[in-house]
């Protein structure tokens, strides 16, 4: 009898840590999503995500090979334009030397996808994104729908498949970019012919219908938005990137425009999801990316944007340190400017997506390295007030003369930062105040005053991350008055950490 009993307790002990185990796993799908909103609603954030807060991508191809920066594959073809005038005196004219022409060039000969990822997670991302395909129809993948892909020409390797390999060797979550679906009108620019001069009236290489698998056909009259209207060109999109993520199942999938092509989209992200689930024993872990307000049913993207206050779901910023391709002599974005816009975006519930910039052979030039290790530096120290952290009760302060930039793509230039700029975040009961600029005296953070009906509980210590310094302050009415520290670290973003009485 006290054998059956102490089974009996053994068994519900084994119930019980399965049910803990599930719980603590996260939310497990008996049912497949259906391709409607209704069954999207039912989508969870994955934790993964909430606490990854910062993704390097690499939004590399055989566009670079001109360096001539972004959108070279369709300025190409736009006679008078700055890429036009270079191809025809570097290439020769796209009537014969088109951007089909181009792609063997793009050879990769010094890209180390493992001795980068390396670079990337020392530098502080917690998942990596690979472009799959740019509005250029070229596959990074090994594909069978075409023969336009990187494991048939240029560097002749499965690119995509390999920056797997590396993600997965040091433990960050991998995702795909794809930039299909405004391909078919984006490339129609290969259709036409110069309007004038010697070559006019003479078709570029894309009229040519031998190349309608890289080009596409031309479109009718009136199919000229982003997103291509032609039921055809859809299914071929759904087909590409069904194969797609059946071949990788990527962690993240983004896709480069509004949410596409309605309930042939649905079919997309359904399919997606569902296999995600297959992937992951029943449990949920993908993340799907399109420009868009999500409603919950996926990750809003911003491209080089930012919001102005705290969003109710979890949103990303996509952006570049530099041009979107390379470019000789392009500028780029300094380390604190990453930073301030990474602290900014975690305080309001996003993640930072950032394009480092490749050169066509596959490097990084000696300023990117640089740029990279500086940030590196920096999360290492102030990390813990960002991975894992979820927004506070208000985002933070900004100066009373601060300009109002409302959420919105392509903002970014718009938002300038300075040290009376404060930012936060939570962890527990631990608050998070990040000061965006070196400060250049006392730090008064008031949402922390004793007349704030923000800090319920008074403050027992404040630190500053990556710093001995025992800090002078004093919590006033009308704010936390920090004295500025004697020694400041070498970044211009500082972390105080502050912890509450009980």
């Amino acid at each position: 009898m006290k054998t059956m009993k102490n089974n009996f307790q053994l068994l519900q002990l084994m119930i019980l840590t399965i049910i803990l185990s599930t719980l603590s796993a996260g939310h497990l799908f008996s049912q497949p999503f259906e391709p409607t909103d209704e069954s999207f609603s039912h989508y969870q954030y994955p934790e993964w995500f909430r606490d990854a807060k910062f993704g390097i991508w690499a939004h590399w191809g055989p566009q670079a090979v001109p360096r001539h920066g972004d959108w070279y594959a369709r300025q190409m073809y736009e006679e008078g334009s700055a890429d036009n005038k270079y191809h025809v005196a570097h290439y020769g004219h796209p009537s014969k030397f088109g951007y089909k022409d181009i792609i063997p060039l793009w050879k990769a000969e010094r890209w180390d996808p493992e001795k980068l990822m390396a670079l990337y997670k020392k530098a502080g991302a917690r998942y990596f994104v690979s472009m799959g395909s740019h509005h250029d129809d070229f596959f990074l993948w090994n594909s069978k729908i075409h023969k336009w892909n990187a494991a048939n020409m240029g560097p002749k390797k499965d690119v995509l498949g390999l920056w797997q390999k590396a993600a997965q060797k040091e433990g960050l979550r991998f995702g795909v970019s794809e930039h299909l679906g405004a391909s078919y009108t984006w490339f129609q620019a290969s259709h036409l012919a110069d309007k004038k001069g010697p070559m006019a009236g003479i078709p570029y290489d894309g009229a040519n219908n031998k190349y309608e698998d890289l080009y596409h056909k031309k479109a009718v009259v009136g199919d000229k938005d982003w997103l291509t209207t032609d039921p055809g060109n859809q299914q071929e999109w759904l087909n590409s990137i069904k194969e797609l993520i059946d071949l990788y199942h990527p962690d993240l999938l983004y896709s480069d425009s509004m949410f596409p092509f309605g309930d042939v989209g649905r079919e997309m992200v359904s399919h997606f999801y569902n296999e995600d689930i297959k992937k992951n024993g029943g449990k949920l872990e993908a993340v799907y990316n399109c420009k868009q307000p999500s409603q919950g049913m996926w990750v809003e993207d911003l491209e080089r944007g930012v919001k102005d206050t705290i969003n109710q779901f979890p949103w990303q910023t996509d952006t570049s340190i530099g041009d979107w391709y390379y470019r000789t002599g392009q500028k780029y974005k300094s380390s604190t400017e990453i930073i301030q816009m990474l602290v900014d975006i975690v305080s309001k519930n996003g993640n930072l997506l950032i394009n480092v910039v490749q050169t066509p052979e596959g490097d990084l030039e000696p300023d990117m390295l640089k740029i990279l290790d500086e940030i590196g530096k920096w999360t290492n120290v102030n990390g813990e007030g960002i991975y894992g952290t979820r927004p506070w009760k208000v985002y933070g302060e900004k100066p009373a003369n601060a300009r109002v930039v409302k959420a919105a793509n392509f903002n970014e230039e718009k938002v300038k930062y300075s040290d009376k700029d404060i930012r936060f975040t939570q962890k527990g009961d631990i608050l998070y105040a990040f000061c965006l600029g070196t400060p250049a005296g006392t730090i008064r953070i008031s949402s922390l005053g004793k007349n704030s009906k923000l800090a319920q509980n008074a403050v027992a210590s404040v630190r500053l991350l990556g710093s001995d310094e025992k800090l002078v302050w004093k919590q006033e009415p009308a704010g936390l008055a920090i004295n500025k520290p004697l020694m400041l670290p070498d970044w211009r973003v500082v972390t105080f950490k502050i912890e509450f009485k009980k």
